[in-house]
């Protein structure tokens, strides 16, 4: 339509939410579908949260708050910061938006200049690319293969960076493929970074504490100090305390950047749901323990998943260190032919035909910058992910 911006042009909508809205319409026409595709744990939020929402509610905590997040939330993120990654803020250098998307979403629309260059690791999550194109800027992706693990080297961080580079987005453990930077993985990527000064670091830790095995997380100015200066340090409540719903994101970086972000905050939502917020509060501050359980279960379903996946000839499945997503490889089935006569000539066919076929959503490769292959998000439960992978199984089997 021509009255619509020529910036819309340059992004589409997000591939996972149509996978989601695409499942929940099949279902709705009564078809047996399993949803893969949702990043979303299946537990409830935990019910000391609940019952901070509710006691917020009472208290008649319900009108605005400040911009970017009440003073008694920003002060649970800085304790949260020093606790688990040992970097000290104060809550002048704290934002808090509506989900980390949004925080993400603020910092690239406060610093991106037309030609600006992002670096971004691919696979990647969705949004990442379309929100540098919304804000002016040109993403510049860096394969990180599955032989390696879906990982980056410095050689191949250092080989992307130019003079137009600004910022290199780390996301670890990843989202699509669950992969983990060790600390010595991650301390070989900020060494090319101190040889840089102009590249600024933004940080997704978002699946910090869903980890798995002998895995430990570490955040790139916690393993190099020299960076905390140009470190925005990006996370939520999201996944870990199942909190999908109710919005809440936050980040930590250099005061002059956070002052940036709230004043394009101020000109677009303004401030996070207060009660959100509240909410919040309890879970940073309150009980951690059910985090380990939960991880606990999310690794007997990523053990379920991998091992029934890479039964399929043709497929190959790394295991993940972290989240709860995994990205088998279909090297082997590209070319093959379903029975109804689909040829599989991309990842984004085989995810349709499976779909149709047997109604299993998953979400194709391409739609993370590294084909052929497909994310699963195994956050349901083992009855479904069972089915579902016998199904996959199945349809992997038939094709000729």
């Amino acid at each position: 339509m021509p009255f619509l911006s020529d910036t819309l042009s340059r992004v589409k909508p997000s591939p996972t939410i149509a996978v989601s809205n695409l499942a929940a319409e099949l279902k709705a026409q009564g078809k047996d579908v399993i949803g893969l595709g949702a990043g979303e744990p299946d537990f409830d939020t935990p019910q000391n949260i609940k019952d901070a929402a509710k006691a917020a509610i009472d208290a008649g905590k319900t009108k605005y708050t400040a911009v970017d997040g009440i003073p008694e939330l920003k002060q649970a993120i800085c304790a949260k910061l020093q606790r688990d990654n040992g970097l000290a803020y104060t809550p002048a250098q704290v934002s808090v938006g509506t989900g980390g998307k949004q925080i993400l979403y603020n910092a690239l629309m406060a610093t991106l200049n037309p030609g600006d260059e992002v670096i971004i690791p691919a696979p990647y999550w969705v949004s990442y690319p379309d929100m540098v194109l919304l804000a002016g800027g040109e993403p510049v992706f860096v394969e990180g293969p599955s032989q390696n693990g879906y990982k980056i080297t410095p050689a191949d961080l250092e080989a992307a960076i130019t003079p137009k580079t600004k910022w290199f987005i780390f996301n670890s453990p990843s989202n699509p493929t669950g992969a983990g930077y060790t600390a010595d993985e991650l301390k070989g990527l900020t060494d090319v970074l101190m040889r840089h000064p102009h590249v600024w670091v933004m940080t997704d830790d978002m699946y910090e504490h869903l980890v798995y095995d002998d895995y430990v997380f570490a955040t790139p100015a916690q393993v190099e100090p020299g960076l905390y200066d140009r470190t925005l340090t990006c996370n939520g409540v999201s996944k870990a305390y199942a909190m999908t719903g109710w919005r809440i994101g936050y980040a930590a970086g250099p005061e002059e950047l956070i002052k940036a972000m709230r004043k394009i905050q101020s000109q677009s939502t303004s401030n996070p749901c207060s009660v959100s917020q509240w909410a919040a509060v309890e879970a940073l501050n309150g009980p951690q323990d059910y985090i380990a359980t939960n991880n606990e279960m999310f690794k007997r379903r990523r053990d379920l998943v991998v091992g029934m996946l890479s039964e399929i000839e043709g497929v190959t499945c790394p295991v993940p260190e972290g989240a709860f997503y995994v990205y088998p490889t279909i090297t082997g089935l590209i070319g093959k032919t379903t029975p109804s006569g689909v040829v599989i000539d991309t990842d984004e066919t085989f995810a349709k035909a499976l779909l149709e076929d047997t109604g299993v959503a998953v979400v194709f490769g391409g739609a993370f910058g590294l084909s052929p292959a497909f994310r699963i998000s195994y956050a349901t439960s083992d009855e479904n992910l069972r089915e579902a992978c016998t199904r996959i199984q199945r349809f992997c089997a038939a094709l000729s």
